[in-house]
């Protein structure tokens, strides 16, 4: 024993990062993160995770239901903050501002970027049906946001839609910024996803950007996706772009596929099954895997972000599991 205490002291002087250096890696890999904001309706219930590092912390921005007794309070968005992706703190929320008539019927789906020492936040309407629009804002903190002053910032364009555009997400590719968004057939039943582009010099104004393709780049069509796909998650491996998604509508189940694609316009699936199937009966993903957010970390370490339940919607977790990646497929 005297003499396997002794090795492991000289382990320890003669590396002394090596304890503290895998910490944080061996927290990631035992503990799960569970995160459920409980402010709003005394359950726990928060969706469409999407995470950030800023300001030597990082920080989550989600949407919250309308607060419970709280007449027209609408959906809204939460921040949380964590040291190491697991435990997380809620920090403040995001309501709609008072003189931005667009948005006071509520707002919800963030996604955010860090570009200039600033969180760059895009976000959409909500309760406007058809005219739900992506909208943008910014900060030097991360918490309190300025909004854009030609906010909306994109409706969709075009025939093959309804002109509804959510669930943004921003990501420079090539040199340009690529608006990834969900909308509708002009009958308002199929959900599928479009692209907007602006320049990389962008201050992300609503005359920036452009639709390159008159069509959506990706529509349900496998059993699992049912009539619906949406939440669009890029990261950049090997200079080809990788979209996480989800297929399916909330609860059917929603569960998560991924494209790959060389230009950001043409895109084809890695899989005809879900990457991230709904959880077995009783676990508490039970209902779905659902709005996918992959996020790349500073050291280039890849986590999925995800919300589920096992209720039917009655509540919501964010919870995330590491990303691996072997000759240009992901895997657990």
């Amino acid at each position: 024993m005297k003499i396997k205490f002794l090795f492991l002291l000289s382990l320890l002087y003669l590396f002394p990062s090596y304890a503290t250096s895998r910490q944080p890696q061996d927290i990631r890999q035992e503990k799960q993160m569970m995160f459920g904001d409980t402010s709003r309706t005394g359950v726990p219930f928060s969706k469409d995770p999407h995470v950030v590092y800023f300001g030597e912390r990082y920080l989550m921005y989600y949407s919250i239901p309308p607060m419970k007794g709280v007449e027209n309070s609408g959906w809204n968005i939460g921040i949380a903050e964590s040291e190491d992706l697991i435990t997380w703190g809620k920090i403040g929320e995001i309501v709609p501002d008072p003189q931005a008539e667009y948005e006071r019927n509520g707002l919800c789906a963030p996604g955010a970027l860090v570009r200039d020492g600033m969180v760059h936040l895009f976000y959409q309407t909500y309760g406007n049906g058809r005219d739900d629009a992506i909208c943008h804002a910014f900060s030097e903190d991360g918490i309190h946001f300025e909004r854009n002053a030609t906010n909306p910032i994109f409706k969709a364009e075009g025939d093959w839609n309804c002109g509804r555009a959510i669930d943004a997400e921003v990501y420079e590719f090539n040199n340009q910024y690529y608006l990834y968004f969900a909308t509708r057939d002009p009958d308002f039943r199929i959900q599928m996803l479009g692209v907007a582009v602006a320049s990389k010099e962008t201050s992300f104004d609503r005359d920036d950007w452009i639709q390159p393709v008159d069509a959506p780049i990706l529509f349900p069509e496998l059993a699992w996706e049912g009539e619906c796909i949406e939440g669009a998650s890029i990261t950049i491996q090997n200079d080809r772009m990788y979209m996480f998604y989800a297929g399916a509508y909330n609860n059917w189940p929603q569960q998560v596929g991924v494209a790959v694609s060389d230009d950001g316009l043409v895109w084809k699936r890695l899989f005809d099954e879900p990457f991230l199937p709904n959880g077995k009966p009783g676990e508490w993903n039970e209902s779905e895997s659902g709005h996918p957010h992959i996020f790349t970390d500073f050291d280039g370490r890849t986590y999925l972000f995800f919300q589920g339940n096992n209720n039917k919607g009655k509540s919501w977790y964010i919870s995330n599991k590491e990303v691996f990646w072997k000759e240009g497929l992901p895997s657990f």
